[in-house]
């Protein structure tokens, strides 16, 4: 705080005496007369504690203190010069930063292309990717360290309290089954399964803290055959949940999408389901933010995902 406010219109006048190296001219140039032009560089001068010009009647020449200056003041006044257009192009949404999660499912979906033509349409923009569950996400969300989440979540579920979604994606759950399993093999092999053969499976599953929703749902139809949940093994990432069906540790529920994570010794198979049988969990994938925050950039990011399609 103790060292002396300059303002920018005194370090245009000093670098126009530095190019004209001369008063009059410069004072032309800055549309005053000469008086006010000499009375300000004095004035900056005395400010900064140093002379910058070395003058007499017959010249004007920099010393080697305003020298050393005038590029740094000609990039000062030339970065001011931008700050309009810059402060414009922040608030459409063409230049910033969108600090951005997403859970990993979206990797196997749309996330690498929606990544790509929002990198081509919006060059300016810092795009900051961190990969996180949904329910990670939304801490961040709330401690504001993240812009907004790419989340996973039940069909219809409520957004939580003080969030807004969009949804940019919907799809059923798959089974993913080990290819030495039984029902891949002979006359059992088909491109769907009927829940009645794989509901007394040992699972490979999310925590339910990871998709709450998802999970009551799954619950609720093995509960509507007369079974339970027959959880062997929990993980969060489905890329390791697909690893540990390669071991033959179980069966898991994933979304259709992680179907295109081709893993040695996996398959994947839809669930066909006879009318009026119980309904199975649609998981549906939305953006997320903190009501009231949507930044411009991020009305950028929505744009460019619903032009490339859910």
């Amino acid at each position: 705080m103790s060292q002396p406010f300059i303002d920018i219109r005194a370090w245009r006048q000093f670098a126009m005496v530095a190019e004209e190296l001369h008063f009059g001219r410069a004072a032309q140039r800055l549309h005053i007369t000469q008086p006010p032009l000499t009375q300000a560089i004095a004035g900056l001068e005395r400010q900064l504690g140093v002379r910058l010009f070395e003058r007499n009647k017959r010249s004007v020449q920099l010393t080697p203190a305003g020298a050393a200056l005038l590029p740094q003041a000609q990039d000062l006044i030339a970065r001011a010069l931008a700050l309009p257009e810059q402060a414009r192009a922040a608030a459409s949404g063409e230049v910033g930063r969108l600090r951005l999660a997403f859970v990993s499912t979206v990797g196997f979906g749309g996330l690498p292309q929606w990544v790509r033509a929002f990198r081509a349409a919006r060059p300016g923009v810092r795009l900051e990717l961190t990969e996180a569950t949904s329910d990670v996400q939304l801490q961040l969300l709330r401690e504001g360290r993240i812009d907004a989440g790419i989340v996973l979540h039940a069909q219809d579920e409520p957004a939580p309290p003080g969030m807004v979604r969009q949804v940019i994606g919907r799809e059923p759950l798959w089974l993913a089954l080990p290819e030495r399993h039984p029902l891949v093999h002979g006359k059992a092999n088909a491109r769907a399964l009927r829940f009645e053969q794989v509901c007394d499976e040992p699972l490979v599953l999310f925590p339910r803290a990871i998709l709450p929703a998802v999970h009551d749902g799954l619950q609720a139809r093995y509960a509507a055959a007369g079974r339970a949940l027959n959880v062997a093994q929990e993980a969060i990432q489905m890329q390791t949940i697909v690893n540990l069906v390669s071991a033959e540790l179980g069966l898991a529920w994933v979304l259709q999408s992680v179907s295109r994570l081709q893993r040695a010794g996996v398959v994947y198979r839809a669930l066909q389901e006879p009318p009026g049988a119980p309904a199975m969990p649609i998981c549906e994938t939305s953006v997320m933010w903190q009501a009231g925050h949507d930044a411009p950039v991020l009305q950028r990011w929505l744009q460019v995902v619903q032009a490339r399609g859910r």
